[in-house]
């Protein structure tokens, strides 16, 4: 118990630094926004790519791409159908039914929790995810906003993000046998220590962002509150499924893999919903950032409660 508290507690305690500093009007939104970038195209990748670098690979790990690919597919087709069975409001719920928001909220609780060596796994949980939202997420609310798609630019955005650079060049070199010929390389110690100190600061700085962010709009709690249940009443029971009969079972996969899973399948929708969505809608975008900080506060919560049960991977 006191193992499980002390890994909980930082989390914790940087969130309500982030909300101690939003209070106190330490740092301004706009400085928020700068520390997101710092983290999205430099500590992120980093870390991603130690973690690519590191971690033993089988060619049974990327069985997990396609399945979590076309679950989030399943998802999207769900939100579709839901949309109009249930006649929402707005233009963009479908979108809120699918995909997960890996980089700026499950790596932070998954890595705080179970320590940056098991990093790796959860990464290449993410995998099929990653390629869904660039390759079909992206595309279809690019035609949403725009009337169409732009085939060039989708893969233009995917070959250009820091993180998926990170996540090849890891890769590549993992494959290549680099690691175990690091220091036959000048200075290839330094280097790689270099990327490890800038990788720590994501950790802190995306849970401080995410503290910081927190600000919930009661008049909007009935619509975040259906989407959260939407979601989870599907999620949780396809995440505790998948990890009894296709993780453990049918790919014989250990505890870090299901524990990546479950973390993937809890987080909420992309943050990327509504800097991609048509900006006329104004209540709209209220409504969804209201529901992504409700969706974030009930994540970590989730969370909290199955590290406690399942405290080592």
């Amino acid at each position: 118990m006191i193992e499980i508290i002390s890994r909980i507690l930082p989390i914790i305690i940087l969130l309500l630094v982030g909300k101690l500093l939003q209070k106190i009007n330490l740092i301004s939104q706009n400085t928020v926004v700068e520390i997101k970038k710092l983290v999205v195209n430099l500590a992120l990748p980093a870390l991603l790519f130690l973690s690519f670098l590191n971690m033993e690979l089988q060619a049974s790990y990327f069985w997990l791409v396609p399945v979590i690919f076309f679950f989030c597919v399943f998802l999207y087709i769900i939100g579709t159908v839901l949309h109009r069975w249930l006649k929402v409001k707005g233009e963009y719920f479908p979108f809120l039914i699918t995909g997960f928001e890996y980089g700026m909220t499950g790596v932070s609780l998954f890595a705080a929790a179970y320590g940056l060596e098991h990093l790796g796994k959860f990464a290449l949980v993410d995998l099929g995810q990653e390629t869904f939202i660039w390759f079909v997420y992206m595309a279809l609310l690019m035609r949403k906003r725009d009337g169409e798609t732009h085939p060039l630019k989708l893969v233009k955005m995917f070959a250009t993000s820091p993180v998926i650079i990170a996540i090849a060049l890891g890769l590549a070199l993992n494959f290549l046998g680099i690691p175990g010929k690091i220091d036959q390389i000048p200075f290839g110690s330094g280097l790689l220590n270099a990327v490890d100190l800038l990788g720590g600061l994501t950790i802190p700085l995306i849970l401080i962002v995410i503290g910081y962010g927190i600000k919930l709009d009661r008049k909007e709690f009935i619509y975040s509150a259906r989407v959260i249940l939407i979601r989870l009443l599907i999620t949780i029971p396809v995440a505790l499924l998948l990890n009894r009969f296709v993780v453990g079972g049918l790919m014989g996969l250990g505890a870090g893999f299901k524990a990546g899973v479950f973390t993937l399948l809890i987080l909420p929708p992309p943050f990327i919903l509504t800097l991609f969505m048509n900006q006329d809608l104004e209540d709209e975008i209220h409504s969804i950032n209201n529901t992504l900080t409700l969706y974030t506060i009930v994540t970590i919560i989730i969370f909290i409660i199955y590290y406690a049960l399942n405290p080592t991977i």
